[in-house]
């Protein structure tokens, strides 16, 4: 078996008296698209937060390639491989794309002038934003927004990349290059937590699912296997479980 990138062990998160995570023992593998999903205050974007180091945990503990990275800040996780592409993408609308990847090869990565420069166009071709290098990003629609915040991400060159909700607010038609983009971010070795509210979507794509819901987990396996689960199908289209049962058994 594949050896995990990341691992928490015992991950909690509290707010005030409201527990939002509690004892999350999580495990990503290398080269895995692995989709999280669960109801609204499930967790999933706190989850995603801890991951990417912008907010701490009130427990446990956060492994990646072999360190204790816990105490570590966003910014040390991005210049380490851990790259956030965030639900709703905001670039710098004054300046081109290829400006955009640019500080974010820089800055975000610590990449030195000359290797930024070769990830930002790596980034570009990547997400296929070649054509609109030199359009500013003010000027882009929302699923080139999209593709271009990925680019940022793709830009620090990573080895982890947390999705959060790529896919929201998109049409059904501008699904699929959402779904080709996410496989050809995997082909390229970059490891994938996607958590999502589009479900199909992410089930073309993701090799694992984990249902999130009340902070815990509910459900894990592959997609089919959570989306068959009872109690997953209990909290998406209200079947109750024992109602479900007599169904299969009528």
């Amino acid at each position: 078996m594949t050896e995990p990138l990341l691992s928490t062990h015992g991950l909690g998160r509290s707010f005030g008296k409201l527990e939002v995570l509690s004892g999350l023992d999580l495990t990503v593998r290398s080269g895995e698209v692995l989709g999280i999903i669960g109801p609204n205050g499930a967790g999933k974007s706190t989850l995603l937060s801890l991951l990417g180091g912008s907010i701490p945990p009130s427990t446990g503990t956060i492994d990646y390639a072999g360190e204790d990275i816990t105490g570590r800040k966003a910014h040390w996780r991005a210049r380490h491989g851990i790259a956030t592409s965030y639900q709703i993408p905001r670039p710098f609308l004054g300046m081109t794309v290829l400006e955009n990847l640019l500080v974010s090869a820089r800055y975000a990565a610590d990449l030195g002038k000359k290797e930024a420069a070769g990830a930002a166009w790596y980034a570009l071709e990547r997400t296929q934003l070649t054509e609109r290098a030199d359009d500013l990003a003010g000027s882009l629609r929302l699923l080139d927004r999209k593709r271009l915040e990925v680019a940022r991400a793709l830009a620090g060159k990573p080895k982890l990349l947390l999705l959060d909700e790529v896919a929201g607010g998109l049409t059904e038609q501008e699904l699929p290059p959402i779904i080709e983009l996410v496989k050809a971010v995997q082909s390229i070795g970059v490891t994938v937590v996607w958590i999502e509210h589009v479900v199909h979507a992410l089930t073309a794509v993701a090799t694992r699912m984990i249902c999130l819901t009340y902070g815990r987990v509910l459900a894990e396996g592959t997609p089919h296997e959570v989306l068959s689960s009872p109690e997953v199908q209990a909290i998406y289209l209200g079947i109750e479980p024992d109602i479900q049962e007599e169904a299969e058994h009528a």
